[in-house]
């Protein structure tokens, strides 16, 4: 039963077509990995315009591919990824499956690229070559990959701050037409810029949402983790056994999200194969949101006890992987987030119910329920924050920007040796509990040798 965080090490050989990292499935029409299918889906659904500063050739890698926006979306036309293909509603999930390859003319290439393919008049935008990072700071909120929620949709331009929806935002979508349905839709670019500008009003609530995010709440099992985490005082914890006690806790973490499942409102609207599919692929996602929210006290508290007495040899400081340093810093980073929000029990099922609806999942049978079950619950979510946080606009769409950072630190730990997990959690810890007070005059402590203490 100690073997959960295992599946961590599930890495698939495919490689993608655009840039050559690891790919994700099928999407657009061409094997490619998660960080070339959001900057294409942005780059059509946004309608931008690049430029190249050389020969527009520029080489396509995992490491240069943000070097030229403009020779990356070349690459994708070239490959054959389908435009067409694109929810014209922002949402996730393509407008048909089946739509494989496509194979363009030069001409029409040209009219993508320049801009005259775009019926709908919109601001010129030409875009340098660093409008887009795949490893941008956690300050920026949303990452490049693992964007399969309508949050999704917010560019993850080095201007806009998570923390406020800066003016940088603002005025680089604030004068941008789109079609009046985008309106009645849950899309962040309207919603960001309607709520920079207009004054809340108070309001009632809709009938339905109240019961729904009920229902929500009562399927979360709110009571405190059982697994022991105490530790006599002057005991030194070793790395095995740390080892131990974060697999218990998955073990956990895991059996509370399968309970949890069975209780849901939605249950008997889906198949078993289809609960099966997305508790595969969301598991990890759900056990780090729990963690980082309704847990938060005893993983910060008591586990951060537990970890303060293990102490990591100089050789594990040492080769501690760059994989392992980002997780921690966007673990930190969105641990301070969730601090400041202050997520209510209320607002946690609804991001849990919306995360795990995921209709971008490979392998589902039932897409299009599931994708109205998303929609249901992100109207739901919607609802209940606008009408009990009038007087924070930007709470609903902050909030919804943490689902693709949780994904994205998920999808990394991949990448993290199983050796290297006591200390990723031991920093982890260590740097939110004593860091709190501190974060917004200062930048995210680093992992040195001095932390093994």
């Amino acid at each position: 039963k100690d073997t959960y965080f295992l599946i961590f090490r599930t890495t698939d050989q495919r490689t993608c077509l655009i840039c050559g990292d690891r790919a994700t499935g099928l999407h657009y029409g061409i094997i490619s990995c998660e960080g070339c299918k959001g900057f294409f889906k942005r780059s059509i659904c946004n309608k931008r315009v690049y430029r190249c500063n050389r020969d527009k050739n520029c080489e396509m890698s995992r490491k240069q591919r943000n070097r030229c926006q403009y020779c990356r979306l070349l690459k994708c036309l070239q490959m054959g990824m389908n435009r067409k293909a694109i929810r014209e509603d922002g949402m996730p999930g393509g407008r048909n499956k089946s739509i494989g390859p496509v194979q363009i003319t030069e001409e029409e290439i040209e009219r993508i690229m320049s801009g005259q393919e775009f019926k709908e008049e919109v601001p010129e935008h030409t875009w340098g070559n660093n409008g887009d990072s795949d490893h941008s700071s956690p300050s920026n909120g949303a990452s490049e990959g693992n964007q399969p929620s309508p949050a999704s949709t917010l560019s993850s331009n080095r201007s806009a701050e998570m923390n406020g929806y800066t003016a940088a935002l603002r005025d680089q979508y604030i004068n941008t037409s789109m079609s009046t349905h985008y309106h009645l839709l849950p899309h962040l670019f309207s919603y960001a810029a309607q709520s920079g500008l207009l004054t809340p009003q108070p309001r009632s609530l809709y009938p339905q949402s109240h019961p729904l995010v009920l229902q929500l709440v009562a399927a979360e099992d709110l009571a405190p983790l059982t697994t022991p985490m105490l530790i006599e005082d002057g005991y030194k914890v070793t790395q095995v056994e740390l080892f131990a006690l974060l697999c218990r806790l998955a073990d956990e973490l895991l059996f509370r999200q399968i309970s949890w499942i069975k209780k849901l409102p939605f249950f008997c609207e889906l198949s078993i194969e289809d609960y099966t599919c997305l508790l595969s692929s969301t598991w990890q996602e759900l056990i780090l949101l729990s963690c980082l929210t309704i847990y938060s006290a005893q993983i910060f508290g008591d586990l951060a006890d537990v970890t303060a007495k293990y102490t990591p040899s100089d050789e594990e400081l040492q080769g501690f992987s760059e994989d392992g340093m980002e997780v921690m810093e966007r673990l930190i980073y969105l641990y301070r987030k969730f601090n400041q929000l202050k997520i209510s029990n209320e607002e946690y099922a609804c991001m849990k119910a919306i995360n795990f609806l995921n209709q971008d999942i490979r392998g589902l049978s039932n897409v299009s329920q599931l994708e109205q079950l998303n929609k249901r619950y992100w109207y739901v979510c919607q609802d209940y924050i606008e009408y009990k946080y009038p007087h924070q606009p930007k709470r609903f769409p902050e909030i919804m920007m943490c689902l693709p950072e949780i994904r994205y630190i998920a999808g990394k730990l991949v990448n993290v040796p199983l050796e290297q997990l006591p200390l990723l959690f031991k920093a982890v810890l260590h740097s939110c509990k004593s860091s709190l007070t501190s974060y917004r005059t200062g930048p995210a402590p680093c992992l040195t040798a001095s932390s093994g203490n």
